[in-house]
């Protein structure tokens, strides 16, 4: 059956179909969908942003509900940059902001490290997501391609639910299991540090 051109353009048929909302700035995403999606997930949550310092920021008891989502077998991991590596080093010239790239990485440390000895809770260094984050919460995911020369928030974001194989939510996922498994485990002693 041929469709009209109305139709084809306001009924998603194709690879679009999985992509759920579109934000021009990260910041424009409302908090209630990160809560929503965080709170729905079951199986995993997979927060592979280079600092993800805004996410204990802007998500009020966020370390309760991740213990809590692990204690009942969810499986949590952060996939973060190292503050001590070059690359850190080359972005913080690159945003020349005063909150450092670094520091907001040792603010997600610091959060981790009360969470430290969770079981399901698990954190690894790489330094190959810096212009990409991708947040996986079960079939659903947030991504953001961060923009030449800003800082993750001024960065466009969409919002992707898996509804196909080897589509948009399959592929980004591919990306954050090799980057978590190229990753470097978060040593104990180095998040309490």
């Amino acid at each position: 059956m041929l469709w009209p051109d109305a139709i084809r353009k306001n009924i998603k048929t194709g690879p679009d179909r999985e992509i759920v909302s579109v934000y021009p700035y990260r910041s424009a995403c409302p908090k209630s969908v990160w809560r929503n999606l965080i709170g729905n997930a079951n199986k995993e949550l997979t927060f592979a942003g280079y600092t993800n310092y805004f996410l204990w920021l802007e998500l009020p008891n966020l370390r309760t509900v991740l213990r809590r989502k692990a204690e009942r077998g969810c499986r949590i991991r952060f996939l973060i940059g190292d503050p001590e590596s070059d690359v850190t080093r080359r972005r913080e010239e690159v945003e020349n902001v005063p909150l450092k790239v670094s520091t907001r990485i040792r603010i997600t440390l610091d959060e981790l490290s009360k969470l430290a000895g969770t079981p399901g809770i698990e954190a690894r260094y790489g330094d190959e997501h810096v212009a990409m984050s991708v947040f996986t919460f079960d079939d659903q995911m947030l991504v953001t391609p961060h923009l030449a020369h800003l800082v993750g928030h001024d960065s466009p974001m969409l919002h992707v639910q898996r509804c196909q194989d080897d589509g948009l939510f399959d592929r980004f996922a591919y990306h954050v299991t090799e980057l978590w498994e190229a990753g470097r485990e978060v040593e104990t002693a180095t998040i309490t540090s």
